[in-house]
C-alpha cells in the first residue's frame, strides 16, 4: 500500500469544515428534491449551493484514465444506477417511488469533503425501504469497526455482515472507499466486502492509524454485486439493473476510535418531496 496521508492536529478543523459543507448541501437537497425534477435541475441546484458556501465541486471535470472528464457538479444516480450518474445521461424526471443517490464532493480552501446519501421520492416499496435501511445500518456498523491499529478488513466484515447476512442484499464488488484529504482520492482503498483471495484486496490486513482521513461508502443492490459499465462512460449499474443505494461518510481515525466528520447525515429522512 502506498503511504496513506496522515492529518495533523492543526488541519483537523479544516477537514471538518469541508466535510460539514457536504452535509449542508445534503440538507439543502433534502428540502429541494421532489417529483418532476430533472437531473440537470438538481445538478444546477448543487452547483448554486456550493457557490453560496464559497466551495467548488471536487467532481466537476475530474479525470481518470480511460474516461472523459466528469461533466457534473455531483454524482446523480437514480434507481438502478448505483454510482457515478451524471446530469447528461438519459433519465426521465424523478417520479414518486424513485430512489435517488447523490454524491457530493466539496473543495474548500485546499481540503476535500466527499459523502453520498440516498432518498426515496415521496414514498416507495417496502423492499426499497429495507434496501435504504440496509445501506444506512451497514455504513454505521462499518464505521464503528474502524478502530486504530485494527485491520482495514474489520470495516468490510461489519458492512458485509449487515448488508448481506442480515438484510440479504448484495454489496457491489470491486468498488469501495478511499483515503482523501487535500486530494479527492488517496490510499488506502477500503473494500466493502471481505476478499475471497489476497489479490482481491492486498492491503486488507493493513491497519487503521490515527490521523487517517477515509471516505467509506457501501453500495448495495437488490439482485447482484456484479456491475455493468459501458466503456468511456461514467454511470455504473448492477449487472441485473436492480434497485441500488449508495451511502458515504468522511471518517477521521482518532486515538480513541473513528470520528464522523460528516455527522448529521444519519439524521436525514428516508423520504423527500412529500
Amino acid at each position: 500500500m502506498k503511504t496513506a496521508p496522515i492529518i495533523t492536529d492543526k488541519d483537523i478543523e479544516s477537514a471538518r469544515i469541508s466535510a460539514q459543507f457536504v452535509v449542508e448541501v445534503h440538507k439543502a437537497l433534502t428540502d429541494f428534491l421532489c417529483a418532476g425534477q430533472t437531473l440537470p435541475e438538481i445538478d444546477s441546484f448543487v452547483g448554486e449551493k456550493l457557490r453560496s458556501l464559497k466551495c467548488k465541486s471536487a467532481f466537476y471535470k475530474y479525470k481518470i484514465p480511460g474516461q472523459p472528464p466528469f461533466p457534473s457538479q455531483s454524482c446523480l444516480s437514480v434507481n438502478d444506477c448505483v454510482v457515478h450518474g451524471t446530469h447528461i445521461m438519459e433519465q426521465a424526471p424523478l417520479a414518486p417511488g424513485d430512489l435517488v443517490s447523490i454524491d457530493i464532493g466539496v473543495a474548500h480552501q485546499g481540503w476535500i469533503g466527499d459523502a453520498a446519501w440516498t432518498w426515496a421520492i415521496e414514498g416507495t416499496s417496502d423492499e426499497n425501504m429495507r434496501l435504504m435501511q440496509a445501506g444506512r445500518e451497514s455504513l454505521a456498523a462499518g464505521v464503528a469497526a474502524m478502530q486504530p491499529k485494527r485491520p482495514l478488513m474489520d470495516f468490510a466484515r461489519e458492512v458485509q455482515r449487515v448488508a448481506e447476512k442480515e438484510f440479504g442484499f448484495h454489496l457491489i464488488r470491486g468498488l469501495g472507499g478511499h483515503g482523501y484529504g487535500r486530494t479527492l482520492h488517496a490510499p488506502p482503498f477500503i473494500s466493502n466486502v471481505v476478499p475471497s483471495h489476497p489479490s482481491e484486496w492486498p492491503d486488507a490486513w493493513k491497519t487503521f492509524n490515527e490521523g487517517m482521513l477515509i471516505a467509506v461508502e457501501p453500495m448495495l443492490a437488490v439482485g447482484t454485486g456484479q456491475i455493468e459499465n459501458k466503456r468511456g462512460t461514467w454511470p455504473i449499474y448492477p449487472a441485473d439493473h436492480s434497485m441500488s443505494v449508495h451511502y458515504e461518510a468522511d471518517i477521521l481515525i482518532g486515538a480513541e476510535g473513528p470520528i464522523d466528520l460528516t455527522e448529521g447525515l444519519h439524521d436525514l429522512p428516508y423520504l423527500v418531496g412529500n
